[in-house]
């Protein structure tokens, strides 16, 4: 059975103004599209030489609607130089649909009128954004961290010490000069275990000098350069060299994985990021400032931790076949601060000595370094 042929397009008429192209003067005019694809134009008064103008004829294909702007009115190209401007948006619309103009446009125009689709475009923003924060920015920073030069990342260290040194977060060791060097040979042997081409140093310092901000205590952090940094408070607290030789192999799994630098450079956000990938030493300098800041402050992941604690476990059963040195400063750790604390604070304050002892959990590092020397046996 044949198929009956569309029915012809009804006539479409628009109402607007009509400049020819040659003067600035308006004339009233309406614009039809009708059957056969023609256009015709037509002036609603006689013309510039006050007599009546015969009406303009064109193929509608010819025609070509400028895209919409916000506020003004639809324009239409037309041979010749003119133009056809009208209020009528549904009637350029309908044009537009006839002649297959603006197709991409028309759609977005669409869109944008859509309470449901713009919500769900929010929607969808917000969820992008969420997913870039806690997935692409860490992924980000830690490729960033892998690929900063080493000359950059001592640059990092040498501003840090400084910084710490000058504004009172540390003080001085009060250790013996004989101490010091003791400790500093253990950790030569630590540091040449842990190996990744950087110039690892030991500083010892005060962790509670009388005008610290804030007292750093029994603790130990690495910089991204290799300078590690341990408090007269932890060595006191240690009950033998193998506790600190496995806090201190914990940090150089910091050091050669880059968690400062990748903590560092997520805490900032991607505006920084080309300071150390490009190698500029200027910026790096003033970039450094931020390091002990972010460490101290922010800590580290779950998962940095998690991987520290491995190199550290590695080391102990090399050095000594267990992982108990660490675990039993750890809980040591965690003892004196609950009895410090006095009771629970609230889980949103932060303190500096949460650097070795709640990302994760000192259970959950604890079960962690068991599991690490039970696999080994």
């Amino acid at each position: 059975m044949p198929v009956p042929p569309p029915a012809p397009a009804a006539p479409l008429t628009l109402s607007g103004t009509y400049f020819d192209g040659r003067s600035s003067q308006p004339w009233p005019a309406t614009l039809e599209t009708g059957p056969g694809g023609r256009a015709t134009l037509t002036l609603a008064g006689p013309g510039p030489s006050l007599e009546p103008v015969a009406p303009l004829h064109w193929p509608a294909a010819a025609l070509r609607a400028e895209p919409a702007l916000p506020g003004l009115q639809r324009v239409i190209r037309l041979p010749g130089g003119g133009r056809f401007e009208t209020g009528d948006e549904a009637g350029v619309r309908a044009l537009e649909a006839r002649t297959r103009q603006n197709r991409v446009l028309g759609g977005v125009r669409r869109l944008e009128g859509s309470w449901a689709l713009t919500l769900g475009a929010t929607a969808a923003l917000g969820l992008f954004v969420w997913g870039f924060l806690t997935f692409g920015l860490p992924a980000l920073a830690r490729s960033a961290a892998a690929v900063t030069p080493v000359t950059v990342l001592e640059t990092f260290d040498r501003e840090s010490v400084r910084l710490l040194d000058t504004d009172d977060f540390l003080a001085p060791s009060r250790l013996s000069a004989a101490r010091q060097a003791q400790l500093r040979r253990e950790f030569a042997r630590v540091s040449a275990w842990a190996g990744g081409g950087y110039r690892y140093r030991l500083l010892l310092r005060d962790g509670e000098p009388a005008h610290a901000p804030f007292a750093l205590g029994a603790n130990a952090f690495a910089l991204p350069g290799g300078t590690v940094v341990m408090t007269d408070q932890l060595v006191a607290l240690a009950r033998s060299d193998r506790e600190l030789m496995g806090v201190l192999a914990h940090e150089t799994g910091h050091v050669t994985r880059r968690h400062g630098l990748a903590s560092v450079y997520q805490g900032l956000g991607l505006a920084l990021l080309g300071t150390a990938v490009t190698g500029d030493l200027v910026g790096a300098a003033t970039f450094a400032a931020a390091v002990p800041s972010t460490l101290l402050q922010n800590g580290y992941s779950r998962r940095a931790e998690t991987e520290a604690d491995e190199r550290a476990g590695a080391y102990l059963l090399r050095a000594y076949g267990t992982t108990r040195p660490l675990r039993d400063i750890l809980a040591r750790l965690e003892a004196q601060d609950r009895a410090g604390e006095g009771g629970p604070e609230p889980q949103d304050s932060a303190s500096p000595g949460d650097l070795l002892r709640t990302h994760p959990g000192t259970a959950q590092r604890l079960a962690h370094l068991r599991e690490i020397e039970n696999a080994a046996r």
